[in-house]
């Protein structure tokens, strides 16, 4: 009985733990500013290109490995 109690209190917890939990609301774009006000672009200035491409050639590199290794 008492591992039923446990049991039903950890799933109550779980289920509660999203309507109690907040997350903050997300910064107004171009730094607070009003629209036009800044030169930062609504996503950031993060650069992704670099990385998506590095990313791409070891994907690709990996996968011609695993195709390789199954074939031989």
């Amino acid at each position: 009985m008492k591992k039923v109690i446990k049991t039903l209190a950890v799933a109550g917890l779980f289920l509660a733990l999203p309507l109690l939990s907040a997350a903050q609301t997300p910064p107004h774009p171009n730094g607070g500013g009003g629209p036009g006000g800044g030169n930062t672009p609504v996503g950031g200035g993060a650069p992704i290109g670099g990385g998506l491409i590095i990313m791409m050639v070891m994907g690709a590199a990996y996968g011609s490995k695993k195709a390789f290794k199954a074939f031989k």
